[in-house]
This record gives structure tokens, C-alpha cells and sequence, in this order.
């Protein structure tokens, strides 16, 4: 039997293979103790490498038969080992009419970001050696998921919020930190950087992905230095799986229109591809707090992409593929239409007519290259290439402010991988960085306030060509399925910052197959876009002062996990779990709202009046799910952070506008063959600490409530549902909005929801094999 295929190769393609049919089977996961889980996704293929197939979600898979005197089937999962079965040996069939069943033991391999065990809505990974949250492919058809912005609402690990109340720009936090700290992967590249930050999570549609993984702590080195808080991976649907057509359908009260559609096709025992497309619509104006604002802007979204794979029967795995999306916003007084704020002929029609308006033109095109190759027969051995390109230009207006840019970023990375022997396993890379990023600001200032004449101009550009090589290491041991250490140490030279070197370690302990302890800690970097991690302060009537020379960002991660699994009849899927984590800036940019009224004023810890230089978040999540009945999941979550930052003649003081804590609440029933599916989720969400301008004090603590009902056909699904039950909004989210161009105009400082109740329909069609 082959060792099972390194863990680098399984990273560096991230999926499995599917062709075909004739004979079937089922795989199975086991634990140490022998007891099974179903085998979802597990990759089965012929050891004479005719073809290749995906289990499905319930571990049950069919591939086209192979003649020949001896046949092997075999099947994997990454985390597990490798099980084969022969069918034909000297020509003899020597399972006869038995059922083909894999069962896959557990080989504690290393992954941040591995999806593992039981196909759940959401699950905690067992063989991760930091604490990895799993969002499924169930868990993400639970809610409407219009995009990977609203995947999150039954998770109080990341909370979700807008960065202001006029773009519909979303962002995260995790581990009470804002976004631009966690590391976003598509299927473990680095993406979702510089001008392509601020929008790049509505920009995934939901229905386009299989699972999402949600990591804590500094994660490998394989990967970059910029995951301080974590990591969130996002696998899509696959060329190899089983669905030539899949379609979603969605539209809400609101008039939002949705179109999704995928196919995956295999052309041969090789080759397999799969095109994905979106659209969607937002062409109704809504203002529910009768404040002359829309409440959300009108959209207009396409989106494609297109993936490849081959895969040789010796091992070798060559994965490409492009992406192209186009995004239009319309935001701002409801009377503001497209083009009104063009500066060809003085501040714009807009301005002439006193409506300040909100206008964004984005386009990114985007393409990959992946090769695996093992280097000997049991692929002990091999080396993987990641090669990434982006390019993104925006275009936007925000009242008497504009800003954009374009940007051309390069990534590859190199890596040698070799297992040792059972118990040691080591990785070395080589990865390189550009970043070709060019971007101005332009505040525009009346001559007065009857008149449209230019008085003058604030220009700030914002341009810079990073060059980053680096270079890493990492070793992995193992003993006996009860201790892993993964231990990793990179260094990187940017042109623009110098020298980075972040060592980071994780540690896992098995007391049992049900009690686990992880332990992480690492440091990591990341380079500063003040306008883009922070795109809200563009919404205001105030200017922007931004301090020379800010530092890249620089911060230590710290914390574990306990987990305990439990039984409830036949049921082991049962966990609790508590989580800490502390990080530690040492060094860090600030976005001050009080110290000039007149400005936002941006500075690092460089300036000398912050005193002691600190920032730093503690965070306490407690996780509870059980399946007290078949077919019944109930989880609950609380999340407690406590965010402290040094701020200008302030000292150490609460960071602003972060919650304090949040609850989660989300029970889930399925009727026997899953015909009808019923979902609930409420959340509690805690106060944040609000800047002296706007009164200080803390923000009202708030509930949210989603329910969605859905039910199976053969080949349909449709799907009813509501989001924000109560209708609760927050009040004013706008500030003096009767005086869009004064000083004290300010739409950015959102801690609650913008829109109200809002009912929507759907509907998923999946064509099978």
C-alpha cells in the first residue's frame, strides 16, 4: 500500500478526483478506537491509473470498471492514510459480489485549514493543530449566502459588519481584530489584497463554494506572513465532481436578483474543468429611516471563473484557471444617479444640486497556475509551484472626495516536502511577492457653499512597488496518534520594509480520540493600506492626516484550545470547546477620530505622544454542540473579547467600535432523507466602545434572528426564508445626514444592521451523473 499522498501536494491541489461509473462503494473515517464516520470527499482512484472519482457527501462513490489480470482500487483523505482494496489479483476476482468499503485511519498530518470528519453544517476539524471551524457545503445552503460576506451568520468566531453606511461594503473581525489581520485563501493562495480588499468578499459567491475553513492563530509559514489573527480558506466546486449543471436561483423583498450557475466536466481520464458564473441586481431604492439616504446602494455584479485540472495516473497534478468580475455601486442621497459626480466641469452636477452621492466602478481579472510532482513511487517525496496573478482597477466618488487606482500583483511560492519516515517530515520553500499598486485621494474643496467653483484640491498619491522574496522551513513530528508539533520559521526581505522574520509553532495533544489540546503561537507582518483596510473614512465631511512613513504592521498571536467530544446515544459528534487567544502589536497603525475634529488622523506607533505603545485583544469563545435526537443539531456559541489600544493624549483606552462579545444560537432538523430541512439561528450581539465625537459611551447591545425552511425534490431545491426578524436597525447610522457636505457629515462609524426584516426566495437545481 502507498504511504499517503504528502500533505504539501494535497494543500497545493486541495481537492480529489471524479470520473465516470461501474463499481461502487463506500469509504469510511475511523478513530483510534475503530468506530467509523462517514467518508465524505474522500478520493478514490485505480492504482493502474485509468480513472479518478470524489466520494460524496455520505462517503458513497462510483467509478468506471477496469479490466485487467491485476486491479487495485485505493482510496485517501488528506489528514488520513491511504486504504486499498484489491478487486483482481492473477486474474482472479478476489472480493467476488462483497461491497467495496474503505476505511481510512487517522494519520494526525498537519494542515491549518483541513476539512475532516462527518459532512456537517459545522464542525470543529479533529486532525487540525489549531483550533479550524468548518463551514460546509449544508452550512452554507442554511442561509441565503449570497456571497461569502453573509456565510457567517451562525458563526461567533467572525463577525461581520459594514464598514459604512453608503458602499455596502462589508468587512470581518476576528479574534476581535478587523479583517485586513486574517489571511483570506482561495484554496490556500493569498488573495483579497491591497485596492481588492474592501469589496473581495462579495465577490465569492456563495453558491460557488464547497466548504469554507475558518483558522486561528498564525497558521503555517507556508503561506505568507500576514495571517496575524488567522486564516479563512475557501474551497470551490470542483472539475471532478459529479455535476455537469448545477443553477441557483434567489430573489428577496428587497428586489435583489440572483443568478449562480456551475458545470463540471471530465473530458477524459485526464482532464476535467469546471465554469462558474454569477450575476446579480440591486435596482431598488430603499430608505426605511426616511433620512434621504439609501439604506444599501444599487448593485450590478458579474462574475466568472474558470478552473482546470490534470491529473496524471503517476501522481503528477496540474491545476490553472481565471477569473473575471465586474462590479458597479450607486450609493448615497436617493436622488443621485450615475455620473453626477464627474469633475469635469467644476465639483460636479451632484454638488450643484446639494446631493451628496456615492459611486464605485470595480474590475479584476485574476489567473493561476499549480504543479504537483511526486518524486518516488510512494510519494514520499515532492514538490509542488503555486504561481498567482491579479490585476484590479477602481474608480470612486464619495461627495466631494475621490479615489481610485489600479494595481498589478504577482505571488509564487516553491516547495520541497519529504516525509521522513512515520514520524518526522519537513517542508522548504521559496516564495516571492510583487506589489504594484498605484492609488490617489482627492478632496475637493468649494470656493462657498453657493458656489461649484474649485477653490482648491487635497491630492495625496498613493503608489508603491513592493518586491518581497522569502524563505521558509517547517518540520512536522508525530507519535503514537497522540502528540503533533509543527514547528515553522520564515524570513522575508520587502523593498519597502526590510528584513521579516516570523517563527510560529502549533502543538497538538490527544489525551483520547474525544479530549484534544492545541497550543499556537507565531508572529507575522503586514503592509498598511490606510484608505482601503479602512474604506470608511472616505464616507465623512472630514479630511484625511496621514502621518510619513508608516511601518508595516507587526503583531504576536498566542492561545489554544480545549475540545472534548462526547456521545449521545449513537451520536459522537457532540463537542464542547473553549478557545483563548492574545495578540500583541508591536507595531501598529491607528485611525483617530477625536483628536481633530477636522480630520481622521492616521498615525503609527512611531508618534511620540501615545506613551506606552500598546495594542493588544484578548479573546474567550466557548462552543457547545449537540445532537440530543437524530437529525437534530443544536449549537451554541459566546465569544468575549477585550480590545485595548494607545491613542494620542489618551493613553490605553478601549478600541473603538469593537464588540465586546457576541451569542449564537443555532439549532438545525431534518426530516428522514433530508426531504424538509428547518434552520434557526438568533445572535446577541454586545456593545462597542463609541468614539468621544459621537458622545462615547458604548452602542446598544442588539438581537439578530434568521430562519430558513427547505425542501428536497429530485433534482430541486427550494428554498424560504428571512433574515433579521425583528426588523431591528440601527438608529442614525448617517450622521447629520441634512448636511451631506458639512464637517460633521459622517456615515462610517456602523455597529449594527442597515437594513430591515428581509423575506427571500430561492431555488437550486443539481443535474447528476
Amino acid at each position: 500500500m502507498r504511504k499517503i499522498i504528502s500533505l504539501l501536494l494535497l494543500l497545493l491541489v486541495c481537492s480529489t478526483f471524479a470520473v465516470a461509473q461501474k463499481v461502487s462503494g463506500k469509504v469510511f473515517f475511523l478513530n483510534s478506537q475503530g468506530e467509523k464516520e462517514t467518508g465524505a470527499f474522500a478520493s478514490v482512484w485505480w492504482l493502474e491509473g485509468k480513472s479518478a472519482v470524489e466520494a460524496d457527501e455520505n462517503g458513497v462513490f462510483t467509478i468506471k470498471s477496469l479490466k485487467g489480470d491485476n486491479i487495485t482500487l485505493i482510496a485517501s483523505y488528506v489528514g488520513y492514510v491511504q486504504d486499498t482494496v484489491k478487486l483482481f489479483e492473477n486474474g482472479t476476482n478476489v472480493i467476488l459480489d462483497k461491497e467495496i468499503v474503505f476505511n481510512l485511519k487517522p494519520a494526525n498530518e498537519l494542515d491549518g485549514v483541513t476539512v475532516t470528519g462527518r459532512q456537517q453544517a459545522n464542525f470543529l476539524s479533529k486532525t487540525a493543530n489549531i483550533k479550524t471551524e468548518v463551514i460546509s457545503a449544508a452550512g452554507l445552503c442554511k442561509m441565503a449566502c449570497c456571497s461569502l460576506a453573509e456565510s457567517f451568520e451562525s458563526s461567533a468566531s467572525v463577525s461581520v459588519g459594514y464598514s459604512d453606511a453608503v458602499t455596502g461594503a462589508k468587512q470581518i473581525k476576528l479574534l476581535g481584530l478587523s479583517g485586513s489581520y486574517t489571511q483570506m485563501l482561495d484554496e490556500t493562495r493569498p488573495v483579497m489584497r491591497g485596492l481588492a480588499s474592501p469589496f473581495g468578499l462579495t465577490y465569492v459567491p456563495g453558491q460557488w463554494l464547497e466548504s469554507i475553513q475558518i483558522a486561528k492563530g498564525p497558521s503555517s509559514v507556508v503561506n505568507g506572513l500576514e495571517a496575524i489573527t488567522g486564516q479563512i480558506n475557501v474551497e470551490h466546486r470542483k472539475p471532478t465532481a459529479e455535476n455537469p449543471l448545477f443553477v441557483n436561483l434567489f430573489t428577496n423583498t428587497n428586489l435583489r436578483t440572483e443568478a449562480n450557475v456551475a458545470s463540471s466536466l471530465q473530458f477524459n481520464d485526464k482532464w476535467s474543468t469546471v465554469m462558474m458564473g454569477h450575476f446579480s441586481k440591486d435596482n431598488k431604492i430603499h430608505d426605511e429611516n426616511d433620512d434621504m439616504f439609501r439604506d444599501d446602494p444599487l448593485t450590478q455584479q458579474f462574475n466568472f471563473d474558470n478552473r482546470w485540472l490534470y491529473f496524471n495516473p503517476n501522481g503528477t497534478q496540474v491545476r490553472f484557471g481565471a477569473k473575471f468580475v465586474n462590479d458597479t455601486r450607486i450609493g448615497g442621497h436617493k436622488d443621485y444617479e450615475e455620473g453626477m459626480n464627474d469633475r469635469e466641469m467644476g465639483l460636479g452636477e451632484a454638488y450643484d444640486k446639494g446631493i451628496w452621492g456615492n459611486e464605485i466602478h470595480n474590475t479584476g481579472v485574476s489567473g493561476f497556475f499549480k504543479l504537483g510532482i511526486p518524486l518516488n513511487e510512494d510519494q514520499s517525496r515532492n514538490i509542488a509551484i503555486v504561481a498567482d496573478y491579479s490585476y484590479y482597477d477602481m474608480e470612486s466618488s464619495y461627495g466631494l472626495k475621490d479615489f481610485g487606482g489600479y494595481q498589478n500583483m504577482g505571488f509564487f511560492n516553491a516547495m520541497y516536502h519529504q516525509d521522513i519516515n512515520e514520524n518526522h517530515k519537513y517542508t522548504l520553500g521559496l516564495s516571492g511577492r510583487i506589489d504594484d499598486i498605484h492609488s490617489s485621494y482627492a478632496s475637493y474643496n468649494p470656493q462657498n457653499a453657493s458656489s461649484s467653483a474649485v477653490a482648491g484640491v487635497d491630492r495625496m498619491a498613493f503608489n508603491t512597488n513592493d518586491k518581497v522574496l522569502g524563505a521558509y522551513t517547517e518540520y512536522t513530528y508525530t507519535l503514537d496518534e497522540k502528540i503533533s508539533l509543527v514547528a515553522g520559521l520564515r524570513a522575508d526581505y520587502s523593498s519597502e520594509f526590510g528584513w521579516q522574520v516570523a517563527p510560529r509553532a502549533s502543538f497538538k495533544y490527544s489525551f483520547s480520540d474525544q479530549t484534544v489540546l492545541r497550543l499556537t503561537g507565531g508572529r507575522g507582518f503586514r503592509t498598511p493600506h490606510v484608505i482601503t483596510d479602512n474604506l470608511g473614512v472616505l464616507s465623512s465631511g472630514r479630511n484625511l492626516k496621514i502621518a510619513d512613513n508608516l511601518e508595516a504592521e507587526d503583531a504576536w498571536t498566542f492561545g489554544g484550545n480545549f475540545t472534548q467530544y462526547f456521545r449521545i446515544g449513537d451520536r459522537e459528534s457532540n463537542y464542547f470547546s473553549f478557545d483563548y487567544f492574545r495578540t500583541s502589536f508591536n507595531h501598529k497603525v491607528v485611525y483617530d477620530w477625536d483628536a481633530d475634529m477636522d480630520n481622521v488622523v492616521i498615525y503609527d506607533f512611531n508618534d511620540a505622544t501615545l506613551g506606552n505603545n500598546s495594542a493588544y485583544t484578548d479573546t474567550y469563545q466557548f462552543d457547545l454542540s449537540v445532537e440530543p435526537i437524530e437529525r437534530f443539531t443544536a449549537i451554541a456559541t459566546f465569544r468575549y473579547s477585550n480590545a485595548k489600544i494607545s491613542m494620542k493624549d489618551k493613553g490605553l483606552v478601549d478600541a473603538p467600535m469593537t464588540s465586546k462579545y457576541k451569542a449564537v444560537l443555532n439549532l438545525q432538523y431534518a426530516m428522514p432523507m433530508n426531504k424538509w430541512m428547518f434552520d434557526f439561528t438568533a445572535q446577541l450581539n454586545g456593545p462597542c466602545t463609541l468614539p468621544e465625537f459621537m458622545g462615547g459611551g458604548e452602542s446598544e447591545v442588539y438581537p439578530m434572528l434568521f430562519a430558513q425552511i427547505t425542501k428536497k425534490f429530485n433534482l430541486v431545491d427550494v428554498y424560504v426564508g428571512v433574515e433579521n426578524i425583528t426588523g431591528y436597525t440601527q438608529d442614525n447610522p448617517i450622521m447629520n445626514a441634512d448636511n451631506a457636505f458639512g464637517k460633521n457629515f459622517n456615515a462610517s462609524m456602523v455597529w449594527g444592521p442597515l437594513m430591515g426584516r428581509m423575506v427571500y426566495i430561492g431555488m437550486r437545481y443539481t443535474l447528476w451523473k
